[in-house]
């Protein structure tokens, strides 16, 4: 049950809000003065303060009240606190609101207009406090991965990045095949070398090999090398991929590129660790940690015949599904500014227009693009312009021009909100603050 400290002198005002809140299950602690006010603040979980702003006989001038919640700012920034108010010193209030106070009434107040501001905060900070909670938990599993693995420097802040990371930490010291799957130019390398960072082979040689980047007859040559005369062209003996794995890690990228004859010998070597070069009947043996990665789908070429089913169940003991760029937001903006030149900074619409922009090519996509503003930006400030997105995909908040409600806008959101300014605000997307400056600037007064 939400609990609302009342600070109040008047001890009728206190027990009519009791009973108010009573009635919809809201628990209430009262204080006759700033001092046990403060007092039950230090001892007690409080989820809302609404407080009055005098408390000495025939004082209307506010100034306790500005006292009372400056000292509860300095000890909870964030609690939520209502100010109740004479009209006699109304500029006192606004001017705390303006500095955060949650919102003001009028005494005598409006019990529907009370309870809807008092509902409406306590639901936003029991909200904000289970984000709180959740960033926390975020941030120390952040510093857990950072102090105890070498992730290569990757930079990252997204929770489903995290979790990837988390997983192929955890799975890094196990002798397994890892499969990573997602789209090209997420960043599947990158997470194979932080596997590698972390194995009982990290001191071995990491080897690449793209599968898609190769003719097919080239390919087995690739992985298993070849002797002299094993095909047009082989003038001499050639050592492959797997020979220069031994003792470390072997990376496969677009896996499902790799020829039917090359899975068969592939699976060979995964279960035996032996194999021959093309031309020779020579067996050799090597010891490699095999990570594979597509962004194919397996499943579909296993049943077209174009991809071996055993294969794929000895690569896919452990899956790392690393998502698209677009769907790991968090990521955007860290990346792209560690792909700035040195010296350059996003304007903040330029951030927008990135935050708005899908990435169908994802990291690799991004690279380039920031890659293409740094050279074209002038001066220290990267634009919108200099981007080069299209223009489809650039968001109204990047053309640097603040949403203005006009008049007749802010008083529909205020009627419909029933004077209550923090829901009124909400629905414009506003902050509480901002509606006030608009409203003084309209000569709106409150309903």
């Amino acid at each position: 049950m939400p609990t609302v400290l009342i600070i109040d002198d008047n001890a009728a005002v206190a027990m009519a809000l009791d009973v108010l809140f009573s009635l919809h299950d809201i628990a209430t602690l009262r204080a006759l003065s700033p001092a046990e006010g403060l007092d039950l603040l230090a001892r007690e979980p409080i989820d809302l303060i609404i407080q009055d702003m005098n408390f000495t006989a025939d004082t209307t001038s506010g100034e306790e009240g500005v006292t009372l919640f400056r000292a509860i700012r300095a000890r909870h920034p964030d609690l939520p606190v209502i100010l109740l108010t004479a009209w006699t010193h109304l500029d006192a209030a606004v001017d705390l609101v303006k500095a955060g106070a949650a919102d003001y009434l009028p005494k005598p107040w409006n019990d529907e207009r009370l309870l809807a501001s008092v509902s409406n905060l306590i639901e936003l900070g029991q909200a904000n406090r289970a984000l709180g909670s959740r960033l926390q938990h975020e941030r120390k599993a952040r510093l857990a991965l950072e102090q105890n693995f070498d992730l290569r420097g990757l930079v990252w802040q997204d929770p489903a990045t995290e979790r990837v990371l988390h997983l192929a930490c955890q799975v890094a010291r196990a002798d397994v095949p890892v499969l990573i799957t997602g789209p090209n130019g997420a960043g599947k390398e990158r997470i194979a070398d932080i596997i590698k960072a972390n194995s009982q082979v990290a001191d071995g040689p990491f080897v690449v090999l793209n599968c898609g980047a190769l003719p097919s007859e080239l390919i087995e040559a690739e992985l298993f090398g070849a002797d002299a005369g094993a095909y047009t062209g082989a003038s001499k003996a050639r050592e492959g991929k797997f020979e220069a794995a031994d003792g470390g890690t072997l990376f496969l990228d677009e896996i499902g590129n790799l020829p039917l004859a090359g899975q068969m010998k592939l699976l060979r070597v995964l279960e035996t660790g032996r194999f021959e070069r093309l031309g020779s009947n020579r067996e050799r043996q090597v010891r490699v940690r095999v990570i594979s990665a597509t962004n194919a789908d397996l499943g579909a070429m296993i049943r077209a015949g174009t991809f071996r089913e055993d294969l794929f169940y000895r690569l896919n003991v452990i899956e790392l599904r690393l998502p698209p760029l677009g769907a790991r937001p968090g990521d955007i903006l860290p990346l792209a500014r560690s792909f700035l030149a040195a010296g350059k900074a996003l304007h903040p619409a330029s951030e927008a227009a990135l935050m708005a922009y899908p990435w169908p090519g994802n990291v690799r996509e991004l690279k380039n693009v920031m890659a293409r503003a740094s050279l074209l930006s002038h001066g220290d400030t990267v634009m919108v312009a200099d981007l080069g997105l299209p223009t489809t995909s650039i968001p109204a908040a990047a053309t640097n021009q603040e949403p203005e409600p006009d008049r007749a806008a802010l008083v529909a959101a205020l009627a419909r909100a029933g004077g209550v300014v923090a829901q009124a605000a909400a629905d414009l997307g506003l902050s509480r603050q901002a509606l006030y400056r608009r409203m003084e600037r309209l000569d709106i007064a409150r309903p």
